[in-house]
């Protein structure tokens, strides 16, 4: 392998668009998702140049200011019930769509304002009906649960 030839093309390319690997602002940013959006219309192909822009992307979201307020909300929300959310908005369902997982549409609606936990039946059941690894469901700081299969 010519490694000289290597290191004088990559070089050639971070000078060019050194966003790849390092997003230092905003402007660096739109690059960054413009170039995305053009790399995924053909995934197979530059599917490691993704791998590395994702990430850049990824760390600048993490620390950029203007993405802080929502950081720290989302920092704050329970991972199961931001499951839950998004599996009601993808699949387009309402409260009582999720009876035999969860029970009644009362339950449901405590689930999702915070004033009950899911059980671990609950978790077992979306998880079988969406066909979804369990552990999607846990906040890496631990989701409490409720041992109880009681359906209200």
């Amino acid at each position: 392998m010519d490694f000289a030839a290597v290191k004088t093309k990559a070089k050639e390319l971070f000078a060019q668009a050194s966003f790849i690997s390092e997003i230092k602002h905003e402007a660096d940013y739109e690059n960054a998702l413009a170039l995305m959006e053009e790399l995924l219309e053909d995934y197979d192909e530059h599917r490691t140049l993704i791998g590395i822009l994702a990430n850049a992307i990824e760390e600048w979201e993490n620390v950029a200011p203007e993405f802080a307020e929502f950081n720290q909300r989302v920092a704050q929300l329970d991972d199961g019930v931001a499951v839950l959310r998004t599996l009601i908005d993808q699949y387009q369902l309402k409260a009582e769509d999720l009876k035999n997982e969860i029970g009644s549409k009362s339950l449901v609606s405590m689930i999702l304002n915070g004033s009950r936990n899911m059980t671990r039946e609950h978790i077992q059941a979306l998880s079988l009906r969406f066909n979804l690894n369990p552990a999607i469901f846990f906040h890496t700081t631990g989701l409490r649960l409720v041992s109880t299969s009681r359906k209200t």
